[in-house]
C-alpha cells in the first residue's frame, strides 16, 4: 500500500473501532474504495464501501448518498447484493454490504478472457432482472459495469453490487453539477447529463456484454472527455462484426442495448431478459446419468478405436513378415481377435445403457443431450476458428490421405519381403495417423458447416434403438426422473401400473403400453411443434420480408400464435387423456373401475390422439406454407 492509502486505511480503522474489523482492501474506484471487514457484533464478513473523501467534503454530496444509498438499501432481490446498514461515523461516510464470495465479472475477463456465449447470456439475464427490480422502485443504478457485478463462488450467480450512487430522479448530474459514473459504461443521455431512466442502465448493461463476449470496449479513448464524446456522436460497433459465433438473437439483444436513441433500446429489464430467453431456452440441463453416459462412451470410443485396428494389423503383418501370405484360416484367426476387442465394449457400452434405461431416461435423452453438448462445441469451435476452413483443418486432410497411402506403401512392401522388422511399426504409426486425420477432419468439417450431431440421430435411429431394445431387455419398471416431460412421466406411471395386473387381466386390456406410446408421441411432436412456432414468431416480430408491409408481418404473427394456441390445446388434450387413463388403472387397480369401462377410456384416448394427428399434421403444412 501507498503512504496514503495506509492513512486512509489507519484513520477508518480508527473511526469503526469496536463496530467493524477491517481486513483488507476489495477494491477501489473513482467512486470509492471497498473494504473486507468483520462485523464484530455479528461475527460475520462483510464489505463496506467508503465515500472517497474529497466526494465526503461537500456536505451536499454527503447528505445526497447517505439519503439514496438508505433507499438502496431497501432493494431486497436475489440478484442484488444486500445493504445492510448505511452511516457516517467520524466525518467517514459510507455504508455496509453482504460479503460475496467469489469475483467480479472484470476479474473474469480479465483472468479467462471473453466469456462463452450460453455463460454470457445467463449472467446479462439475471443482471436485467436485477435492474428490472430495482426500476420498479424507482432506482437507477447509473454505475452498471463488469466490476460492479459480482459472479458467486459455487452458483455461478450474477449479482449486481454498488448501488451506493443510484439515483431517485431523472438525473444525471450531482449537486454540484459533476457527472457521476464510470466513462466507459455510460449512456449518451449520462454523459451528456440529461435526464435518465432506466433505459440508461440498460444501454450500461450493453456495454458490459459487448465487453464480456468480444474482449474489448465498443469505444475506447485517450481521456474521459473523449469516450464520453463518442458514447454520445457515435454508433457502436455491432458485436457479430467483432466476434465469431454469437448467437444472432444475443447479439440483437446487445446491439439494441447500445442504440443511442432511449426509445430503441429495450423497454424496460423484462423486456430484455424476456430478448435474451431464447438463447437459453435450447440450453437444456443434461441429466448427470445421461451426461456421464455420454462423457465414458467417448472416452471409450477414444481408446477402443486404434485398438481395434491395430490388433488386426499386428497379426496380419506378424504372420505376412514369418509365411509370406498367410492362409485363410490365419486371416479369420486375426479377424475374430479385433472382433474380441469390439465385443468388451459393446458390452461396457451396452452395460452402461441399461443402467441409464433403468433410470426412465430414454434414446430420446440422449440424443437431446448429444445435440446440447454439439451446439456448445459448434459455438466454441466458431469462436476459435472462424467459418472458413482453417490451416488445422487442411493439415489434418493431409495427414489422412498420407497415413492412409503410406500404410498401404508398407502393406506392398512387405508382401515383397524386403522390408521386414520395421515394417510393423510402420504401417501401425502410418495407419493411426490416417484414422486420427479422418476423423479430426470430418469433425471439424460438421462443425463448421453446421450439420448436426451424427451420434444424436444414430440414437434415434434403428440401430441405436435396437441396442436400447438389446440393453433394456427384461429390464423390468422404469423409474421416473423428476426432470421429464409431463407426457413421459404419466406414460411411465401408467406402464408401471398396467404391468402390475395379473397376466389374464393384461390381456383383456390389450396393449395399453401401445396406446400410451402413441400418445406420447403425439404430445411429444406438438411440443416441437409449439417450439418451431415459438421461434417463428420471434423471427417473424423481429424481422420483415422484403415487400411485406407491416400489416402483413402483423397477420403473419397473428395466424402463428392461433396455431401455436391450438396445438397447445391439443397438447393439453392428449396429456389429459393420459392422465385420464392412468387415474382408471389406479381405479381398477383399486377394485372401483370394470375393465370395460377402462376399454371405452383407452378407445377415446386413441380418438383424441388421431385427432390431434389430424390437426398436427395441419400445422405442419401450414409451417410450409408460411416458410415458402
Amino acid at each position: 500500500m501507498s503512504d496514503t492509502v495506509d492513512q486512509l486505511y489507519l484513520s477508518f480503522q480508527a473511526a469503526l473501532a469496536g463496530r467493524y474489523s477491517l481486513e483488507r482492501e476489495l477494491g477501489r474506484g473513482g467512486m470509492g474504495v471497498v473494504y473486507l471487514a468483520r462485523e464484530v457484533r455479528l461475527d460475520r464478513l462483510v464489505a463496506i464501501k467508503l465515500l472517497p473523501p474529497d466526494l465526503a467534503a461537500s456536505d451536499k454530496l454527503r447528505e445526497q448518498f447517505l439519503r439514496e444509498a438508505r433507499t438502496a438499501a431497501r432493494l431486497s432481490h436475489p440478484y442484488i447484493v444486500p445493504i445492510h446498514s448505511v452511516d457516517e461515523i467520524g466525518g467517514f461516510v459510507f455504508y455496509v454490504m453482504a460479503y460475496v464470495d467469489g469475483e467480479t465479472l472484470a476479474q473474469r475477463i480479465a483472468a479467462r478472457g471473453p466469456i462463452p456465449p450460453s455463460e454470457a447470456a445467463r449472467i446479462l439475464r439475471e443482471v436485467a432482472w436485477a435492474l428490472a427490480y430495482a426500476h420498479a422502485q424507482g432506482v437507477i443504478h447509473r454505475d452498471i459495469k463488469p466490476a460492479n457485478v459480482l459472479l458467486e463462488r459455487g452458483t455461478a450467480r450474477a449479482m449486481v453490487t454498488d448501488f451506493g450512487i443510484a439515483r431517485l430522479a431523472h438525473a444525471s448530474l450531482d449537486v454540484d453539477g459533476q457527472v457521476l459514473g464510470t466513462p466507459e459504461y455510460m449512456s449518451p443521455e449520462q454523459a451528456s447529463g440529461d435526464a435518465l431512466d432506466g433505459r440508461s442502465d440498460l444501454y450500461s448493461l450493453g456495454v458490459v456484454g459487448f465487453l464480456a463476449l468480444t474482449g474489448r470496449l465498443p469505444f475506447t479513448g485517450a481521456s474521459a472527455q473523449s469516450v464520453m464524446a463518442q458514447h454520445i456522436t457515435k454508433q457502436a460497433p455491432a458485436v457479430s462484426s467483432v466476434t465469431r459465433g454469437v448467437p444472432t438473437r444475443l447479439a440483437r439483444a446487445i446491439d439494441q442495448c447500445l442504440q443511442k436513441d432511449p426509445s430503441e433500446r429495450p423497454s424496460t429489464g423484462e423486456a430484455l431478459a424476456d430478448a435474451l430467453a431464447p438463447t437459453l431456452a435450447k440450453r437444456e440441463d443434461v441429466p448427470v446419468p445421461v451426461r456421464l453416459f455420454i462423457d465414458r462412451r467417448r472416452a471409450l470410443a477414444t481408446i477402443m478405436a486404434p485398438i481395434v485396428i491395430n490388433s488386426f494389423v499386428i497379426n496380419v503383418m506378424i504372420e505376412l513378415i514369418n509365411h509370406g501370405t498367410p492362409p485363410a484360416y490365419k486371416i479369420a484367426t486375426a479377424a475374430a481377435v479385433s472382433a474380441a476387442s469390439i465385443t468388451l465394449p459393446l458390452v461396457i457400452l451396452l452395460r452402461r445403457l441399461r443402467t441409464v434405461l433403468r433410470l426412465g431416461y430414454s434414446t430420446d435423452d440422449i440424443a437431446m443431450a448429444l445435440r446440447a453438448s454439439y451446439q456448445r462445441r459448434r459455438e466454441e469451435f466458431q469462436y476459435e476458428f472462424g467459418t472458413t476452413r482453417s490451416l488445422r483443418e487442411r493439415l489434418s486432410k493431409v495427414a489422412a490421405v498420407t497415413g492412409f497411402v503410406g500404410a498401404a506403401a508398407v502393406g506392398v512392401v512387405v508382401s515383397t519381403r524386403v522390408l521386414v522388422l520395421p515394417a510393423v511399426p510402420i504401417a501401425i504409426l502410418a495407419l493411426d495417423a490416417g484414422i486420427i486425420g479422418t476423423a479430426l477432419t470430418l469433425r471439424w468439417k460438421r462443425l463448421r458447416e453446421g450439420t448436426g450431431s451424427r451420434l444424436a440421430r444414430f440414437w434415434e435411429g434403428r440401430f441405436g434403438q435396437k441396442l436400447a431394445a438389446i440393453s433394456g431387455y427384461n429390464l423390468g419398471v422404469r423409474a421416473v426422473p423428476a426432470n421429464r416431460p409431463t407426457e413421459l412421466a404419466i406414460s411411465l406411471s401408467a406402464e408401471a401400473l398396467f404391468a402390475n395386473f395379473p397376466k389374464e387381466m393384461r390381456e383383456s386390456l390389450g396393449d395399453v403400453p401401445a396406446a400410451l406410446h402413441a400418445l406420447e408421441a403425439h404430445a411429444k411432436v406438438a411440443r416441437a411443434q409449439i417450439d418451431e412456432l415459438d421461434a417463428m414468431i420471434e423471427q417473424a416480430m423481429h424481422s420483415l420480408a422484403p415487400g411485406a408491409s407491416a400489416e402483413r408481418q402483423e397477420a403473419l404473427v397473428a395466424d402463428l400464435r392461433a396455431r401455436r394456441a391450438a396445438a397447445e390445446t391439443r397438447r393439453a388434450e392428449v396429456v389429459s387423456a393420459m392422465e385420464n387413463v392412468r387415474l382408471n388403472l389406479l381405479r381398477l387397480q383399486a377394485g372401483a373401475r370394470s375393465v370395460e369401462g377402462l376399454t371405452q377410456d383407452l378407445n377415446a384416448a386413441q380418438a383424441i390422439g388421431d385427432g390431434a394427428a389430424r390437426l398436427l399434421a395441419g400445422v405442419r403444412e401450414a409451417e410450409e406454407a408460411i416458410k415458402r
